[in-house]
């Protein structure tokens, strides 16, 4: 549960300000109108609930039994590239206003943040236990 909470932490607070700063003028620039005010928070909360409760199971937890945060660092990026591509890339083949700069900038931004929370929270919670 520490696991799950240090990387859910730090997952939502990093994604938070990217979202603000970054990819909502983004994506407001290429869908405007097509985009809601703000955000549904139910839908939101259980996609990043789900998506670091997937992280640890997956990656986190077998890279912190073998203290082993590079791994952590590396599988969490390529889950993150497949689950944020697998997103991007199909918005791309369906949705008309779609960009291939919303493509790029939210797959590497998945890539990265994923790779590096599960690194983080792996190398964290050794340095605490150490």
């Amino acid at each position: 549960m520490i696991l799950y909470a240090i990387t859910a932490l730090l997952f939502l607070a990093i994604d938070a300000l990217m979202l603000t700063l970054v990819m909502k003028p983004l994506f407001v620039r290429h869908l405007g109108a097509t985009m809601r005010d703000s955000p549904m928070l139910a839908p939101a909360g259980l996609f990043y609930l789900a998506y670091v409760a997937g992280l640890v199971f997956l990656v986190s937890a077998p890279a912190l039994r073998d203290a082993d945060p590079v791994r952590a660092l590396l599988q969490g990026a390529v889950i993150g590239a497949m689950a944020y591509g697998t997103y991007e890339f199909t918005s791309m083949s369906i949705m008309k206003d779609w960009s291939w700069a919303m493509v790029a900038t939210d797959t590497l931004w998945g890539t990265v943040l994923t790779g590096f929370c599960a690194w983080a929270g792996v190398a964290l919670l050794l340095r605490l236990q150490g």
